[in-house]
């Protein structure tokens, strides 16, 4: 095996990935993205885009998902802490409508991958967070779905800490929820 550590979760599909960290007096070096070591871990998606965010603590973003042009996602922290969520949309799954999350932090260095088909979300836990994501399609303004967070269908069990101010886009505040996007 190469120099990483591939995870399955309860969710076909879904993975959490660790690199090997090689420590020193100097700092660490790690391969975050090794076409190689994910081939033979089983995992062959091509990438074509990468993109960057900074959010604050509380900002909560997603559930987000394509509608034509689906986007596998393979998602990690660069600085700061967030719990990552991906929720399945695929009708022919024994796991649509389920959720699975993981926090990922600078600290853990875990990265989550989450296939085409799959609604996507974050919740910033630190102070600041940035957050780096490579796609395996490219952005397809107008194609981006949503889900309320909050949804009791899905029931997503967020660490939201006692006194937490969620900020969420007006965007994202006007999702509605599974039943009312999807067949359950």
């Amino acid at each position: 095996m190469g120099k990483i550590k591939v995870t399955r979760c309860n969710i076909k599909g879904l993975y959490v990935i660790e690199p090997t960290v090689f420590k020193d007096e100097r700092g660490y070096f790690m391969e975050t993205y090794n076409q190689n070591d994910f081939q033979e871990a089983g995992l062959d998606m091509v990438f074509v885009q990468d993109n960057q965010s900074m959010s604050v603590k509380g900002v909560l973003r997603g559930l987000h998902y394509q509608k034509q042009f689906p986007q596998g996602k393979l998602v990690r922290v660069v600085r700061g802490e967030v719990f990552d969520v991906a929720v399945d949309l695929r009708a022919d799954s024994e796991t649509y409508g389920k959720w699975f999350g993981v926090v990922l932090s600078a600290e853990n260095k875990k990265q989550f991958y989450i296939p085409e088909g799959f609604a996507h979300g974050f919740l910033v836990l630190s102070e600041e967070a940035e957050f780096a994501y490579k796609c395996t399609d490219f952005y397809h303004p107008g194609d981006e779905g949503g889900m309320a967070y909050n949804d009791p269908e899905i029931g997503i069990q967020w660490p939201i800490e006692p006194g937490m101010e969620l900020i969420i886009s007006e965007k994202d505040q006007k999702w509605g929820g599974f039943k009312e996007t999807f067949q359950f």
